[in-house]
């Protein structure tokens, strides 16, 4: 087990394969790949209550990622941290936008937005919406137009993957609990458009 297992930069994020309903994340922290973080979601919730652990079997919950309305397109997310009992901030999709191209507000503790992620290009991404799911995406993550963090996929269309790498965020702008909240949401609830 990781002492801290948000101290990392990088991380490799899989979805477990063969899941019919819900979704299971594995975050292995890199380079040594030690289970930092472990993501069972369940299938068919009206209002979304995702919790990330740091085993699988489930013994230290480090944070809950709530909706705050029932199945809204713009739905945006609390991120509490429940060792601390705080909320640590918030992400906001981007409704419209988001059906072209993937966008998400990052907000601090009091909803003030203070970031965006965005996913990386126009084109890749109608590709991926009209003609094919197997061009991986990607998306960067930026806190006053500083970029901060990146999240790529991997082209496998057996077994999803995901690259998350923080070495941007020198200055350590994000908080770094937001940032893994921002990936389990990048990869459930984004994820669920090509499936």
């Amino acid at each position: 087990m990781i002492d801290n297992p948000f101290s990392y930069n990088k991380y490799l994020v899989r979805r477990q394969f063969m899941k019919l309903f819900g979704a299971t994340l594995r975050f292995y922290a890199l380079p040594n790949q030690s289970l930092a973080f472990f993501v069972s979601m369940k299938a068919f919730k009206l209002k979304e209550d995702i919790r990330v652990y740091t085993d699988e079997q489930k013994r230290q919950e480090v944070l809950v990622i709530k909706a705050r309305n029932i199945i809204d397109f713009s739905s945006a997310y609390d991120v509490w941290d429940p060792m601390k009992n705080e909320k640590v901030g918030a992400l906001k999709r981007c409704g419209l936008k988001s059906m072209i191209k993937d966008e998400w507000v990052i907000m601090d503790q009091y909803d003030h937005e203070i970031g965006l992620i965005t996913e990386d290009s126009m084109l890749l991404a109608l590709l991926r919406r009209f003609i094919t799911n197997l061009i991986p995406q990607k998306f960067h993550g930026e806190i006053s137009n500083r970029h901060v963090f990146t999240l790529e996929q991997h082209f496998n269309p057996i077994i999803s993957k995901m690259d998350v790498d923080f070495t941007p965020d020198i200055t350590q702008a994000l908080d770094r609990r937001l940032g893994i909240a921002a990936t389990v949401l990048m990869c459930c609830i984004e994820g669920r458009q090509g499936n």
